[in-house]
C-alpha cells in the first residue's frame, strides 16, 4: 500500500509510521520535525519511508505533498490526515490569530490535501481524518478547548461530505473521533492526566483501521475512546 501521514514525527503519527512499515506498506511521513522520522527512515528494511519536511500553516503545504506523492507513487492508497493543533485557552482569553491557526490545520489543512491529491487516489482507497470526542455531538467538553473542539467538529462535518463527493471515484472516507490516549497534545490539554491507552496502541489500531475500515464504514464518524478523558 502507498499511505500519506501527515503530523507524522510525534506520538499517534510517528506511531503509525512505525506501524505500516514494519508491515512492508510504502509511506510519505509529513511533518515539519523531520529528524525522528529522519532517524526512522535510516533504520527502516521493510516498506519504502519517505520524509518530508512540511508546514501544514503554509498555504503551499497541499502542493508539495502532492508533488512528493507524484514522484514516489503511482498512485496512493491511503490517507491518514492526522496532524493537528491545540491551543488551550479560556474562551474570554482566545484571539482571532487563535481560531485562523487551529481552523487552517485541523480543518482547511484537510479540505486542501484531499482536492489537491484527489487525481492520485487509487480505486478503493481511503482516507481517515482524526477527529477527537471534543468534537463528537453530545460528548463531554471541556474549559479551554472550545475552538479546539468546534474545528474537530468541523472536520467530522467534512469528513461526512467527502464521503459523499468521493463516491463516483470509489474513494472511501471516515473519521475517528479519539479519546484520551497517552500524547503530548493530551498533556497540553490535560496537565497530569494520565490515559488508559498509549499513543502506540491508538496508532496499532488507527493502523488497522485504515487498511481494513473501508470494506465496513463509510462516511462515518466513530468513536474510538476508553475515557474522555
Amino acid at each position: 500500500m502507498n499511505i500519506v501521514v501527515t503530523g507524522a514525527s510525534r506520538g499517534i503519527g510517528y506511531g503509525l509510521v512505525e506501524e505500516f512499515i514494519k508491515s512492508g506498506h510504502n509511506v510519505i511521513a509529513v511533518s515539519r520535525n523531520t529528524t525522528p522520522l529522519t532517524a526512522l527512515a535510516k533504520k527502516t528494511s521493510n516498506g519504502k519511508l519517505i520524509v518530508s519536511g512540511i508546514d501544514l500553516e503554509h498555504p503551499k503545504a497541499p502542493d508539495e505533498i502532492a508533488q512528493s506523492v507524484g514522484e514516489n507513487f503511482n498512485q496512493l492508497d491511503i490517507l491518514i490526515n492526522n496532524a493537528g493543533l491545540l491551543i488551550n485557552k479560556p474562551f474570554q482569553s482566545l484571539e482571532s490569530d487563535d481560531f485562523d491557526r487551529m481552523f487552517n490545520v485541523n480543518v482547511k489543512a484537510p479540505f486542501n490535501i484531499v482536492r489537491t491529491l484527489a487525481h492520485c487516489f487509487a480505486p478503493g482507497a481511503h482516507i481517515v481524518n482524526i477527529g477527537s470526542m471534543g468534537g463528537y455531538q453530545g460528548s463531554a467538553k471541556f474549559p479551554g478547548l472550545s475552538l479546539y473542539s468546534a474545528s474537530k467538529g468541523a472536520l467530522a462535518i467534512l469528513t461526512e461530505c467527502l464521503a459523499e463527493e468521493m463516491k463516483p471515484v470509489g474513494v472511501k472516507v471516515n473519521c475517528l473521533a479519539l479519546g484520551a490516549a497517552q500524547t503530548e497534545m493530551l498533556g497540553e490539554a490535560f496537565p497530569g492526566y494520565k490515559a488508559p491507552v498509549t499513543a502506540g496502541e491508538m496508532a496499532s489500531y488507527i493502523a488497522w483501521f485504515a487498511l481494513n475500515g473501508h470494506n465496513f464504514f463509510n462516511g462515518k464518524i466513530l468513536p474510538v475512546s476508553v475515557t474522555t478523558p
